[in-house]
């Protein structure tokens, strides 16, 4: 049986791999931005090296993804969208994989101990934007349900202007009060990363309104 299906394979559409790739990232972002919220919401400095530890895996397994895409795009002449279209969505995914990576680590290696509720409402926003991803991407299989995604694409818009006002917030407060500059070094570097991780959700964003725009 397996050598049958081995077999069909070779007749299906090379081109529906993407999808199913695109979805794979999609899943693997929500599930890096939930262990990223249940690393900020600890104060246990152990739970939440082993957090960063597995966000760590899930970007590992988020490269393996991407690369994977670059390889089909190299050898299929048929996609289902422009190329370019393909290898940009795939890396700005991917970057929104790296800067949660990035925020995580900064927080492990800075040894911050009292994560403060901006950085919390931060990565609740990432949360939020990888999950109108989560919705969207499987959308472009048909572009039947073009309201799904354009309302998905809105609510990622609305969320990075939300956390643009958080991330502003936060550096004024973080220069009006610490006095410590090293320490206000790494506070601003976490902000950074995790602010550019809601303006990464938005590069993808405007890449699905794009493919749509074209082919809907």
């Amino acid at each position: 049986m397996g050598g049958f299906n081995s077999f069909v394979k070779l007749f299906m559409p090379k081109d529906r791999v993407f999808y199913s790739l695109f979805e794979d990232v999609a899943s693997n972002l929500v599930e890096m931005a939930q262990v990223l919220n249940e690393l900020v919401a600890t104060n246990d400095m152990a739970v939440r090296k082993d957090k960063v530890h597995l966000i760590e895996r899930l970007e590992h397994k988020n490269d393996d993804y991407t690369h994977r895409i670059f390889v089909e795009l190299g050898q299929n002449f048929i996609t289902p969208f422009d190329r370019e279209d393909i290898h940009y969505l795939a890396a700005t995914l991917d970057d929104v994989a790296d800067y949660i990576h990035g925020s995580a680590k900064r927080m492990d290696l800075y040894k911050v101990h009292n994560l403060n509720e901006s950085i919390r409402k931060l990565a609740e926003l990432i949360h939020l934007g990888v999950l109108e991803l989560h919705k969207a991407i499987p959308e472009l299989r048909n572009m039947q349900n073009m309201r799904v995604i354009t309302d998905a694409c809105v609510k990622i818009n609305s969320l990075e202007n939300h956390a643009d006002d958080i991330y502003d917030m936060a550096i004024a407060e973080l220069f009006d009060t610490e006095q410590n500059a090293a320490e206000l070094i790494k506070m601003r570097e976490i902000y950074q990363a995790l602010e550019i991780a809601t303006d990464k959700c938005e590069d993808c964003a405007n890449v699905i309104e794009t493919i749509i725009i074209k082919y809907s």
